[in-house]
């Protein structure tokens, strides 16, 4: 089944490149380390994923690209055009000349209702090109104008157009030290509406991948490309064809629809986040070999210590022991350390990944009690390798990994709220105090349901 990936805004359309770039390369890639047959039918099912045919024989994108200025569309096309492995439409995209000036409440009441059609029937086509469609991919950050206002108000038309089709947001958390002086409010006001209309949030933070590329990529200048490469390589490592069961002797069909499943049991929980590793630069490569135990154990507890990357992880966190009485300020302690997970699905590519032992993931300890922990977790696997590593492992989380960030970023806008900064700017483009009002109600609602498990 297919993906069709809605590309929204300057940072959507810069981080939608690099994924099809990243599966492009993958999917050509000497390295497979698998067999002949098991290599051809890996290519099929990513190719019907994420791409069309065209009688040129270049695969075309499945993709719709929208912003409000044309300068980054338009580098997005011809790169992709440039590289000679695959291209888009240059049918499938939308773009304007005005921007939206990092105000959410104009992507969404004025630019969203305004070119409503025109995006939906770019859609439609795109859809219509699916033998079967598995559903939509939004990749959108929360800081700016057009990527989360018009990105809300796209993802709200999707879910009255392909009611039962699933639609997963792909969000970037904006840094902490601030890109723009709303982002607050415009994260806030995004978030709130994603929740109502979205069946999952997919979330990067830009802090933790800015490290990531300093600490284990090595990157003396970081730039928004080596971020977004970053970004793309993680998505890759989840999106690429797996099998989604033992002994499955075909790849997954419903990437989107298995990923649901094994991850949002309950609606009120909806929040995932990616890790994976080994992530390191070309030239430590040569230099290093994994183990599954090795890597298995590290992918625990950055989960467990809600670390990010496989550096610095809090080795002294642990799960609490069952029976055990709690110590009487343990909650708050607890709040701070132990990650408590809903559910995490595990997908592991390369070599001998038949024999990994996953056991320490099915722990009860991990999970909330309100949950069988057979039924939260689940491994997709292939012997298929990813992307240069021999072996490599990824681990999508629907956790409390969220509450300190989200805590502060309610907390910052709440602040501004309350004294009135910069409301006159939202409510000229009507959205009006009460609106701002029924968001925070939202997200105090999620805080509260994530802090209770």
């Amino acid at each position: 089944m297919s993906i069709v990936t809605v590309q929204l805004g300057q940072c959507g359309n810069q981080i939608g490149y690099e994924v099809f770039n990243a599966i492009c390369n993958d999917f050509h890639s000497p390295h497979g380390l698998c067999s002949k047959k098991e290599n051809e039918s890996y290519q099929e099912a990513c190719k019907e994923r994420f791409f069309s045919e065209e009688k040129t024989g270049v695969p075309v994108a499945r993709a719709v690209l929208v912003d409000m200025e044309p300068k980054v569309i338009s580098q997005t096309l011809s790169r992709a055009a440039r590289s000679g492995h695959w291209k888009y439409d240059h049918q499938s995209h939308f773009c304007q000349k005005q921007g939206s000036g990092n105000n959410w409440a104009n992507g969404y009441s004025v630019h969203g209702p305004k070119y409503r059609e025109v995006i939906m029937n770019l859609v439609q086509k795109e859809a219509e090109k699916c033998d079967r469609l598995s559903g939509f991919f939004t990749v959108m950050s929360m800081a700016g104008g057009t990527g989360s206002g018009m990105g809300t108000f796209v993802t709200q038309c999707l879910r009255d157009a392909f009611p039962t089709s699933f639609i997963l947001n792909q969000v970037i958390w904006p840094y902490g030290t601030g890109e723009v002086i709303v982002q607050n409010y415009n994260s806030v006001l995004t978030l709130s509406h994603l929740y109502q209309s979205a069946d999952a949030l997919l979330v990067h933070e830009n802090d933790a991948i800015h490290k990531i590329c300093a600490q284990l990529m090595n990157i003396k200048k970081i730039s928004f490309r080596d971020v977004n490469q970053v970004i793309a390589h993680q998505l890759g490592s989840v999106f690429q064809p797996t099998y989604s069961s033992e002994g499955a002797s075909q790849y997954s069909r419903s990437p989107l629809g298995d990923l649901m499943e094994s991850l949002v049991p309950h609606p009120e929980f909806k929040m995932l986040s990616l890790r994976n590793i080994p992530q390191m630069s070309e030239n430590s490569l040569a230099y290093s070999t994994f183990t599954w135990p090795g890597l298995i154990k590290h992918l625990r507890q950055m989960l467990i210590a809600n670390a990010k990357m496989e550096e610095g992880i809090d080795w002294q966190v642990r799960p609490p022991l069952p029976g055990q009485p709690v110590p009487p300020n343990a909650s708050a302690n607890k709040a701070l350390h132990f990650n408590t997970s809903i559910a995490n699905l595990a997908v592991l590519r390369g070599k001998d990944v038949q024999s990994v032992d996953l056991g320490g993931f099915r722990d009860p300890a991990l999970y909330t009690s309100w949950l069988n922990p057979q039924e939260a977790f689940k491994v997709w696997k292939t012997p298929r390798a990813f992307n240069k590593y021999e072996k490599s492992a990824s681990l999508v989380s629907n956790s409390q990994f969220l509450l300190k960030l989200m805590d502060n970023i309610v907390g910052k806008a709440w602040n501004m709220f309350a004294s009135k900064a910069y409301v006159h700017q939202y409510t000229k483009f009507g959205i009006e105090e009460e609106d701002f009002l029924d968001c925070f109600t939202t997200l105090e609602q999620v805080l509260s349901s994530y802090a209770s498990l």
